[in-house]
C-alpha cells in the first residue's frame, strides 16, 4: 500500500502523523511512504530523516492526496484537505466530528473510509490512541492554568503551589479519567490543594489509592460542582463520552458564583467543551475573558509539545496503522477495536455517537464493510 503523511496545517499544529522511525517500520512491512516536505520540521526530523527512513519525499500535499491509499494524520482534515480525500481512500487521523458538522459533511461527501483515533478501543474497555494525547493534554491543563492564573494573563495573581504561610491555589477537576489523572498529578507536585469530581465511586475510589490521600475525591453532583467551582483558582474540564459531545456542567450562569480572575481550562473542547461558555482558541491566541472568569480552550494543546506528544502518539497509533496498511478494509472486519474506530465510510456514520449527536442514521460498520 502506498501510505501518504502530509503536513499538518492546523494552527500552531507542529506534530507530525508519522516519525521517521515509523515510516521505518511501514517500509519494513513492505509499503511504499510519502511524506510532505517539512512534515517532521516541528519534531526536528527533516526531509533527509525520512529519506534515510525509506521514504520519499513529495513537495506538495496535493500529490500525497492524489497518490496515496491511507492517509496518517494527526488533527482532523481541514477544508481544503477533506475537498482533496476521496473513495476507496482511508484516512487515519484524530477527527473528532461529533461537535464538527462541517467537517462531518466534507468527509461524507468524499466517500472516504476514516478512521478516528478517539474511538479506537482496546480489551479492557479504554481508548488507546487517545490516552497518550489525553496524558499529555492533562498534564499541560496545569501548566495553562498557572500561566492564565497569573495577573499580567488576566487572572487573579495566585501562585498554583503557594508559599509557607500562604495558602496554595485551589484546584478543581471535573472528571477522573486520563486526563484528570494526569492533570492532578501535574497540580500536587506543584503543591496545589487539588478536588477530583467524577460519578464513577469504584473510580474515586482508585483515584484515593492512587494518590494517599493528597486530593480529595467528591461524587459530581450539581451541588457538588457549584461548590468546587466557586471556591477553585483554577477549574480543569476534562470529562469524556467516547465519540460523543461533551456534556455542559458549567453554565454560564455559574460563573457569577465564580471568583473573578479565575481560570477555566477545557480540555473537552475537542469534543465541544464541556463549559457553556467554551469557544475552541488557538495557541497563537489561547485565551478570553467571560464575566471576569479567564477561559482556555485551546483546542490541540499536545501541539505545543510535538516532540513529546508526536512520538507518544506513534507509538500507540503504530500498531493499527500497520493493520490497515497490511490489510486494508479486511483489517477493519477482522478486528472489532479497530472496527470501533470506523466513523465514516463511503458516505455513510458508522459510529452511533456520532450519528446521534449530528442528527444522521446509523450504518453498522459491517453490513457497509460488506457492501
Amino acid at each position: 500500500m502506498r501510505v501518504g503523511c502530509p503536513r499538518e496545517i492546523k494552527n500552531n499544529e507542529y506534530r507530525v502523523g508519522l516519525t521517521p522511525g515509523s515510516v521505518r517500520e511501514y517500509v519494513a512491512h513492505g509499503h511504499d511512504v510519502l511524506v510532505e516536505s517539512g512534515a517532521g520540521a516541528g519534531i526536528g526530523a527533516d526531509d533527509n530523516a525520512y529519506h534515510a527512513a525509506g521514504a520519499a519525499v513529495a513537495r506538495t500535499a496535493e500529490e500525497i492526496y492524489a497518490r496515496c491509499d491511507m492517509i496518517v494524520k494527526v488533527k482532523e482534515p481541514q477544508p481544503d484537505e477533506w475537498a482533496q480525500l476521496r473513495e476507496g481512500q482511508i484516512l487515519y487521523a484524530y477527527l473528532h466530528l461529533a461537535p464538527d458538522p462541517e467537517q462531518t459533511r466534507g468527509l461524507l461527501a468524499s466517500g472516504v473510509t476514516a478512521v478516528a483515533y478517539e474511538t479506537v478501543t482496546d480489551d479492557r474497555g479504554g481508548l488507546p490512541l487517545l490516552a497518550p494525547m489525553s496524558e499529555v493534554a492533562g498534564r499541560l491543563a496545569i501548566q495553562a492554568g498557572a500561566t492564565a492564573l497569573q495577573k499580567p494573563n488576566g487572572g487573579r495573581g495566585v501562585l498554583l503551589g503557594g508559599v509557607p504561610g500562604v495558602l496554595p491555589a485551589k484546584v478543581a477537576i471535573i472528571g477522573g479519567g486520563v486526563v484528570g489523572l494526569n492533570a492532578a498529578k501535574m497540580a500536587v507536585g506543584l503543591g496545589a490543594d487539588v478536588t477530583i469530581l467524577d460519578r464513577s465511586i469504584p473510580r474515586l475510589r482508585e483515584l484515593d489509592d492512587i494518590f494517599n490521600g493528597r486530593v480529595n475525591t467528591r461524587y459530581s453532583t450539581v451541588e457538588a460542582l457549584e461548590e468546587e467551582c466557586f471556591s477553585a483558582d483554577v477549574t480543569i474540564g476534562a470529562v469524556l463520552i467516547p465519540g460523543a459531545a461533551a456534556p455542559k456542567l458549567v453554565s454560564r450562569q455559574m460563573l457569577a458564583g465564580m471568583k473573578k480572575g479565575s481560570v477555566l481550562v477545557d480540555v473537552a473542547i475537542d469534543q465541544g467543551g464541556c463549559f457553556e461558555t467554551s469557544h475552541p482558541t488557538t495557541h497563537a491566541n489561547p485565551t478570553y475573558e467571560v464575566d471576569g472568569i479567564i477561559h482556555y480552550c485551546v483546542a490541540n494543546m499536545p501541539g505545543a509539545v510535538p516532540v513529546t506528544s508526536a512520538h507518544a502518539l506513534n507509538n500507540a497509533t503504530l500498531h493499527y496503522g500497520l493493520l490497515l496498511a497490511d490489510k486494508g478494509l479486511k483489517a477493519l472486519v477482522d478486528d472489532l477495536h479497530l472496527r470501533n474506530g470506523l466513523n465514516v465510510h463511503k458516505g455513510r456514520i458508522t459510529n452511533r455517537a456520532v450519528a446521534e449527536a449530528l442528527g444522521y442514521e446509523m450504518a453498522e460498520p459491517k453490513t457497509v464493510l460488506a457492501a
